[in-house]
This record gives C-alpha cells, structure tokens and sequence, in this order.
C-alpha cells in the first residue's frame, strides 16, 4: 500500500487546527491575501485591501470575483476546520449576492454551517467592511464532503 504525504499533512494540519497551513498551501489564497483575523469569541476571515484586487479603479472598489473567491475559500476553509475527521470539501453550487461596492479596506468574513450530513453540507457566508450590520456580499455553498484518500 502506497503512503500519500498530502494525506499525512492534511491529518496533522487538521489535528493542529492550522488554517495558515492550508492557506499557505493555496497560491490563490496567498495571493488575494486572505487569513484569519479573529478566533474567539467566532471564527473570522480577512481579506488584506490589495490594489491586485481592485476592479474598478475609479471609485475604487475591490473586484466582485475577489469578493467570490474570497468567500467560496472561507467557507470551504470552514468545512474543514469543523469537521471531526480531515476532509477535502469539493463546491458543488455556489451563489453570491452582492450588496454593495466592497471598498478597498479590510474585507472580514463568517461562515455558518447551515446542514452537515455524511455527504453534503451548507454553508452562508457573510462578508463585511467596517460594520457587519451591512454586509457587502451574502454567499451560499453547497459542497461534497469527501475523505483525503478519495
């Protein structure tokens, strides 16, 4: 029987609870320059004001797809942080409705996992700038949950 590394890794990292290592090991990630801003009292998301991730520089505003990407990864990072084996979430669906222009300032994020089965799971993703009372963008995902060797 061969042994997978990634699969090793990905045990250790879930046992350690160590979201900077995957998001290490996603170069998208790395690059729009998302990371975890907040443990306690709940789980919060950043995404760092890059000017790569402007999209319209006139007023100026961060590019819906940033916005997307930024989210569709944090609730995927939230499946498998919560899940009591490691896991490789695989999106099956995902809807996002924008709000409002995200400025380009700190962008946070939560997730709520709304229905975990064996199989399945929902999660809405909330993303907001300076005030979480008016969120700039709402997401839903709907993800397959699938073991590291398959």
């Amino acid at each position: 029987m061969t042994h997978d590394p990634r699969q090793t890794w990905l045990a250790e990292t879930h046992a350690r609870g160590d979201i900077a290592a995957w998001l290490e090991a996603i170069p998208y990630a790395r690059h729009l320059g998302i990371d975890v801003a907040e443990r306690r009292p709940r789980f919060l998301y950043r995404l760092a004001p890059r000017p790569a991730n402007i999209g319209n520089p006139l007023l100026p505003a961060l590019h819906g797809g940033v916005v997307g990407a930024f989210m569709e990864t944090v609730g995927l990072l939230e499946l498998m942080r919560v899940g009591e084996s490691p896991r490789l979430p695989k999106i099956v669906d995902f809807a996002i409705d924008y709000l409002r222009s995200a400025r380009v300032v700190p962008t946070l994020a939560h997730c709520e996992i709304t229905r975990e089965g064996r199989r399945l799971a929902n999660v809405s993703v909330t993303a907001w700038q300076e005030d979480e009372a008016r969120p700039v963008a709402r997401a839903r995902l709907h993800a397959l949950l699938v073991s590291p060797d398959g």
